[in-house]
Formats: structure tokens, sequence, C-alpha cells
């Protein structure tokens, strides 16, 4: 890790042709380093302006060496910076890139091989009211760095402009002179054309989407408690390889892990200056670089084998990988924010600005949006994803604020070149591909709007489940809509009820376990005064605000959670929740713990231990191996309604606690009570083998009323008898109850339960 007490001399292969800054220079707290000029250290051949990044290969006659190549379209000069320890010190090897080819400086370095670190200082106009930011000062990452040593120690040396200048509100326009090399970390070299033999026979799931049940987690939070996990593995990539971790998810029956950002990203100054850290990982600067911090191997090059031996080992246990990726906005911030990368490479080629130039355009809330119409910045994004799948193993994409990417040059474009290259790439149209639907700009909110090939995260379905549930739908419209695949939203052009993913939590936000406990967010040890966090919680506490000893409010709370766990997973769609909430994990009521790298956001194992919280997960497990067993809960095409044989019954039909079809006027009253009745006998498509697939026919009965209800159940030819499957006024749920009732008798339903009742006929 680099630091400010790090000896450092440099050497200079040759002097670049520096031309004059636009403007004037100002020092602030320093001056330029100038340097005694040497006799070349390092010969620097021609190479080639392709691949972009640092490329380890032999080179012209047999040389082994190290080809580098960066885009800087707009620089005057590059400096690609070696760095080696020599002493105890560390010396910096400074060598120009003097080849220019359509906008890529580019050379081969002799002798360079895997593990060495590297950056970029960039020549060019200061000049902020244009949009120039050139600083050769602060030292660059390379954007396509396959591995990264070091972490961002953000003090002022790494802001390419003057933090401390008296007159604030011109200060992002005068230049700071200050070195930024001891505070930030270097790129480093790998032999990326070379994976581990483990990796040459990987096979990959390849689950179908409709068959999918995803596990959103945390790589160091996951692992961080786990007993079984050596301690020295906790918090890493090799530590969810674990046998110990994966026997979790094998035995719950998930089929895909959504992994929060493993980019190598930056932690913020403001959350350095409490002594917080960016936990989440949202704050993205190196696009094609396994997060360093989550490596037990090493961090020269160690962390990308790693990485792929967590994959092998998940595709191992049939499980695939989801990233969730962030290249809608980098930790490079707006122009008060510090200079790490793109932002002195070309800040006017990679960043959306305003027509002031100077001020960056923000849809992301997070101060800047690349600028994804430029053909270098799309080549970049999809380099990267390409580079993820073909040699890194990845099975698919989350893209956070997906909107902000297909944004043409103002408003939301589902023809936009992100979107179009996307659908024609012949790797990356065959992955999975999840959109977050929105971003924070005008027009921003796009659910239901992505093409065909794209899934989409529901936040409707998030709504309306958690609004039922907690007494505060108007009537049961929405909620059929949700609990059916929202054909509202995705019944157009093609698109199937898998493109919902349907999710009741995720990591922004309460956990299950908080949603059920409190109404209002807790995140005072943020720092930040409780202002910050959605106050949109949609939550009931069950009448006590946070962790209670009342015996009937626990109770109450745990049957809330059996009920939005099974609603989820009895859904049409793909389902999705988070880690630990399948045994009651809590956060304390914080609904941002973005930055609580702490116990607040790991999971805790130990809950396991508690007999309440066991049987949570048992009925987790139970109702996902139902979903698989049954393609009556997993449809691969939205329902019709319409009776499709000569007795009248139909694919999907509802029902009221009085055993009578809903009506039109039914749906636009209040109602606690709602029977969906999902016919195994009318399922579209076929197998494998081209025959009819046929199932089971059920009665799934959500009733979110306080009071107990007598429900009649709908006789024949819907049914002759029904058997109990799933009854969540039963704490226990290692088996399912045993109970079988005549179709058109009375049953009594407690309050706030769902009854699944597999349907049989004599």
């Amino acid at each position: 890790m680099s630091s400010a007490s790090e000896q450092r001399t440099v050497r200079e292969a040759r002097t670049p042709g520096r031309a004059a800054p636009g403007g004037p220079v100002t020092a602030v707290n320093g001056s330029r380093r100038s340097g005694a000029r040497a006799a070349p250290v390092r010969p620097v051949w021609p190479g080639t302006p392709t691949p972009l990044g640092a490329r380890f290969r032999t080179g012209p006659d047999g040389v082994a060496g190290t080809n580098f190549a960066l885009w800087a379209g707009g620089a005057e000069a590059v400096e690609l910076c070696l760095f080696d320890t020599e002493g105890g010190g560390v010396v910096e090897t400074r060598c120009p890139l003097t080849e220019l080819t359509h906008g890529i400086w580019h050379g081969f370095v002799p002798g360079v091989r895997p593990g060495q670190r590297y950056g970029y200082r960039v020549h060019g106009r200061w000049d902020p009211w244009t949009g120039a930011r050139w600083n050769p000062a602060k030292l660059l990452l390379d954007p396509y760095a396959r591995a990264v040593d070091g972490d961002f120690t953000l003090p002022a040396e790494v802001y390419g402009h003057a933090r401390d200048w008296p007159q604030q509100h011109v200060a992002d326009t005068v230049r700071d002179d200050r070195d930024s090399a001891p505070y930030v970390p270097k790129g480093v070299v790998v032999h990326d054309d070379a994976p581990d033999d483990e990796w040459a026979d990987d096979r990959r799931p390849k689950t179908p989407w409709a068959d999918s049940v995803i596990y959103e987690l945390h790589v160091r939070g996951f692992t961080m408690r786990h007993p079984g996990v050596p301690e020295e593995l906790r918090g890493t990539y090799a530590g969810l390889a674990h046998p110990a971790a994966l026997d979790h998810l094998v035995r719950l029956g998930v089929t895909a892990v959504e992994l929060l950002p493993v980019h190598q990203f930056a932690h913020e100054d403001h959350l350095l200056r409490r002594g917080l850290r960016n936990y989440w990982g949202y704050n993205s600067i190196g696009y094609f670089a396994p997060h360093a911090a989550y490596a037990a191997s090493g961090t020269r090059g160690q962390q990308v084998g790693e990485f792929r031996r967590m994959v092998r080992a998940l595709h191992e246990a049939g499980i695939e990988v989801i990233l969730d990726v962030v290249y809608n906005h980098t930790a490079e911030a707006g122009e008060l924010g510090p200079t790490l990368s793109l932002k002195g490479i070309d800040n006017r080629g990679y960043y959306r600005l305003q027509p002031d130039a100077r001020r960056y355009a923000d849809y992301t809330g997070c101060g800047n949006t690349l600028q994804v119409v430029q053909p270098h910045v799309l080549r970049l994004i999809t380099d990267s994803l390409r580079y993820w799948v073909t040699e890194m193993g990845v099975d698919g994409f989350r893209f956070d604020l997906a909107a902000a990417l297909a944004r043409s040059f103002h408003d939301v474009d589902m023809l936009s070149p992100f979107l179009a290259v996307i659908a024609q790439d012949p790797v990356l149209r065959r992955v999975k591909l999840i959109a977050e639907p929105w971003d924070v700009g005008s027009g921003g909110y796009q659910v239901g709007a992505f093409p065909p090939l794209w899934t989409e995260w529901n936040d409707r379905y998030r709504g309306a489940v958690r609004d039922f549930w907690r007494g505060a739908l108007p009537d049961v419209r929405d909620l059929g809509y949700r609990l059916s695949g929202s054909s509202d939203l995705y019944a157009w052009g093609g698109r199937r009820p898998y493109a919902s993913v349907n999710f009741v939590t995720a990591h922004d936000g309460f956990t299950l376990r908080d949603l059920v406990t409190y109404e209002r967010k807790h995140n005072e040890a943020n720092g930040e005064g409780n202002r910050d966090g959605s106050d949109d919680n949609r939550a009931w506490n069950c009448g006590v605000e946070g962790e209670t000893d009342d015996a009937g409010i626990t109770a109450l709370r745990r049957r809330q959670l059996r009920n939005l766990m099974t609603t989820l997973l009895l859904s049409t769609g793909v389902p999705m929740f988070v880690a630990g909430d399948e045994m009651g994990r809590t956060q304390g009521g914080s609904n941002n713990a973005y930055c609580q790298d702490n116990e607040i956001s790991w999971v805790d194992w130990g809950l396991l231990d508690d007999p309440g919280w066991r049987g949570l997960y048992a009925l987790t497990a139970r109702l996902i191996a139902l979903r698989h067993r049954h393609p009556v809960l997993r449809r691969r095409a939205f329902f019709s309604g319409r009776a499709h044989s000569a007795d009248g019954l139909r694919d999907l039909a509802w029902f009221t606690a009085r055993g009578t079809e809903m009506t039109e006027a039914d749906w636009f009253a209040p109602a606690a009570t709602l029977g969906m009745y999902l016919s195994g006998r009318d399922i579209p498509g076929r197998d494998a083998r081209g025959a009819q697939v046929l199932d089971d026919s059920f009665l799934a009965v959500l009733h979110a009323g306080a009071d107990p209800v007598d429900l009649v159940l709908p006789a024949p030819p819907w049914a002759d008898f029904y058997e109990v499957v799933v009854d969540t006024s039963v704490e226990e749920q290692e088996t399912a109850p045993d109970a079988v009732h005549r179709a058109g008798s009375t049953v009594t339903v407690a309050g706030r339960t769902v009854l699944l009742l597999r349907v049989g006929y004599e």
C-alpha cells in the first residue's frame, strides 16, 4: 500500500515534449517536479495501439516485455510511470510514450513482467472553463488495469485542483501541482492470457432465466462472521469459495449469487474523515480489476486468479455469478472531486459536462456521469464486460442506474448506442442482463421500458407486496399483476414473465427482518444526522419500534417474515432476496448501511442457533425446492386467463374468500384476502423432447387481515380436494403440514397467513 512516508526518487527515460499549458499555471503548496534529466533507463519500443491496457507478451526478436496502450485523445504527452522498490524506498521510472495512433498512446517496454506496478502522467492544457483538466502531477490509474495494488488515501494531493484555495467558489479552476503518487494505488501488470489450469475445464451452469433464484450478497460481509470459514479467508473471494460458505448456498437452493460491486473502488473523502469506509462499493475506479481488498492471496495480480477460482467453485456447486456493475459514474465525482484516472486522462472525453463545460452533468447523484455516447467510453464499458465474461467466467450483470447508460445526449433512449451495442454483441447478448431501470435525472424512471433481452429490478413489485402485508393497499388490482408476472409492464415486444426480477428487499433499504421491526430509518451510525437513506420505507413495525421482548409481537413479526418470503417465492417472475434474509438478519434499523463495514452489515451466522430463525431458513429452502420441482410456479409465458378446456378451467383464476371468482367490482374494492389458482394443465410450451409440460395445480391464498377468515375452497371443476403444502401460521416448517380439505368446504385461515394448497382430483 502506498503511503505519504514512501521515499521516492524519479528517473526519466527521456524528456517528453511538454507543451505549455493553455493559461497560467498556479503552483499550490508546492511546485512542479522537474528532476534531473538522466540517460534512458528503460528503452521504449513503438509497440501497438491494441489491445488497450498493459499486456505482457513476447515482442520483437522474442523479447519478453509488456505493451502499454492508453486512450488519451486530447492529451499533449503521456508518461508511463513504473514503480519499483529499491533500498527500502520506491523508485519511479518515467517512460514517455511517443507513439500516437488514433488517440491511443502506446509503447512496448522490454523486460517488464507480471507483478510490475505502474501508472500514467498525462500532459495537456489546464483550463477547467473549457473542461480541460490535465495535470501531470497526478499519477493516474490505467482504466484497463487488470489488477490494482494499494488504496486511495485521498489527502489533498490527490485532487487536481486547489482544495485549500482561499476563494472556494473558484478553487476547482486553480491547479494543484503536488505529486499524488505516494497516495494512490498502482496498476499491476498481470499475465492474464494464461489462466490457471483449474480454470480450463470450468463449466457454466447456464440456468434458464425462468428457473433462476437470485441471492444478493456482499463478498466480504457474507463470510466475515462465518464460523466454518478459516479466519484468514473471511471477507475474501477465497472465503466465498470455501466449502462452508458454498454449503449454505447449495442447501438453500439458490441458482445465482449477485455480488455487490467487486470492481476496484475508492473510499470517499468525507467517509475517511469520519473514520468510515465505503462498504457497498458503488464508487468504481477500475472496471477490469477485482477489488484488491477482497483478496486473501495478495494484490500483485494474485487477486485475479483468486477471483477465477471463486467463480469456478461456485460453478461446480451449480451456482451462477452475476456482478453488480457501476458504469454510470466513477469515484472521481464532480468538479470538486479527486483526480484519480479518467478525469486526468481526458476529462471532456470521458464525462458528460454541462453547457459551461466546467461542471458535470449528474444523472447519478454521485457527481458525474460517463459519456457513454462517446465511442471510446462505450468501448471501455463493453471491453470490460466481455473481459469479465470470457476471462473471469461470470454469467451476467446487474447494471446500477441503467437508465443513465441508456441516455443519448439528454433523454433516456431505448435505441441508445449502449443498448444497441449490447443487443448485437455475440458475447454479451448471451449472458444475463439485469437493469436497475432508473436514474436520478429527469425522465429517468423506466420500469418496464427496457427492450427484450433485458430483465429489470421491479420496484413496483416491492411496493405492492410491502403495502399488502402492512394493510396499505386500497385494493388488490396492483397485487394481482405483480403476483402473476407483471404483464402490464412486460408483455410487449416478446418479453416474458422473467423480465421481472421480483424483490421485497435489496442491499439498499431495510432487511426483511427490519421491515417488520422498524417504521423509521435509524442511520445515526453514518454520521449524517440520519438525513441519509429513504424515508419511504413502506414498513410496519407490528406495534413497537425496534426489538422487543414481547412474545406476541415477536411471533407476529416472524409470521410476517414467512408471509413476505412465501409471497416472493410463489410469484411468477425471477425472485431475488438478500443474504441473511432467510435467517432474520438485522441492521438495527439502518436502511442505508453503505459505509458500515462492521457487524451492522455482516451476516450473523449465530442466528441459525435460534429455532425460530432456523424455521424461516427451512421454509425458504423448502419453497425454493418446491419452485424448482413445479414449472407452474416458474412459467416462461404470461397467463392468458382464458378457458382452455370444456370444463371452463383457466390457466389463472382469482378467488375471493367466499370461494367465488373475482368480479370487476371485487378488484376495485378493499380486500385483505386474495386467492390465486394456478393450473398445471395449461402450461404453454413443451419440454426438451417436445412433450407437453404438465404439473400439479395450486391455490395460493394470501390473507393480510389481522383476524382469521373463513375461506370457502373453490368447488368442482376447480378441484375435488385440496392438500395443504404451506401454512405460514405454523412456525416450524421442516415438513409440509398434513391436512386435506374437500372442495367446497370451509377452512379457517389464521390472521396474516399465506396458505398454499395443492389441487387434487378423484
